[in-house]
C-alpha cells in the first residue's frame, strides 16, 4: 500500500473529514509545459496530485524527516500520538512546504538531483552558518547514523529537484487555500 497525504477540508465538519476536490489542484497537470524538461517522477507525481488531490508520499518520508528535524511528518505522527486523526493542520502544511522550499532552493548549487549525499551537504551547510552549529552538528549525524540499515548502509534514494518542488507546491496549496492533509496509509 503505502502513504498517501491526501487534501481534506479544514476544519472537518463531521465525523469524518471531506476531501478536497482535484480541481483546486488542476494546475498542477501543466507542469510539462511550464517545464518541457521535468524528470518524468516529477510529472507523474504532479499529474497524481492534479487529478486526485493526493500525493504518494512513502518514498519522500526519510528525506523530509531528516530536512524538517522530526520523525514522521507527513505519517502526522504527532496529531496520531494525542489520539487525534493523523491530519497536518494548514499551519503544518506551511511549515512543511517552507522547509522544504528552502531545502530546494539550498540545493540549486548542487544540481538538479538530490541524493542523501547531497541532501545532507545542503543540511550541513545550513547548519554550519548558524547558531549551535556544533551541537546541531553533532544531531546530524546521530540522525544518520540512525539511517543506516541492517547492513549498515545509509538510504539510497535520489529525486530531482522538480520532483521534489512539486511536494512543497502540494503543501503550499493547502496552507494558502486552508485545507488540511489527511494521512492515510
Amino acid at each position: 500500500m503505502g502513504l498517501d497525504n491526501v487534501a481534506v477540508q479544514w476544519p472537518r465538519t463531521g465525523r469524518f473529514y471531506d476531501p478536497v476536490a482535484p480541481a483546486e489542484f488542476v494546475d498542477f497537470g501543466e507542469l510539462v509545459e511550464h517545464e518541457p524538461a521535468a524528470p518524468s517522477p516529477a510529472i507523474a507525481l504532479a499529474d497524481r496530485v492534479a487529478q486526485t488531490g493526493t500525493v504518494r508520499v512513502t518514498a519522500f518520508t526519510e528525506l523530509v524527516d531528516l530536512v524538517l528535524g522530526l520523525k514522521g511528518v507527513l505519517y502526522a505522527t504527532d496529531a496520531a500520538a494525542e489520539d487525534e486523526d493523523p491530519v497536518i493542520d494548514p499551519d503544518g502544511c506551511a511549515w512543511i512546504a517552507g522547509g522544504l522550499e528552502r531545502f530546494i532552493d539550498a540545493h540549486a548549487e548542487l544540481g538538479g538531483e538530490v541524493t542523501f549525499e547531497t541532501a545532507t551537504d545542503v543540511l550541513r551547510k545550513a547548519i554550519a552558518s548558524g547558531r549551535l552549529a556544533d551541537q546541531q552538528l553533532r544531531w546530524l549525524d546521530g540522525r544518520i547514523e540512525e539511517m543506516r540499515d541492517e547492513n549498515g548502509d545509509l538510504p539510497a534514494w535520489s529525486f530531482s529537484r522538480s520532483e521534489l518542488d512539486v511536494l512543497a507546491r502540494f503543501y503550499r496549496r493547502c496552507a494558502e487555500r486552508n485545507f488540511a492533509v489527511y494521512a492515510d496509509f
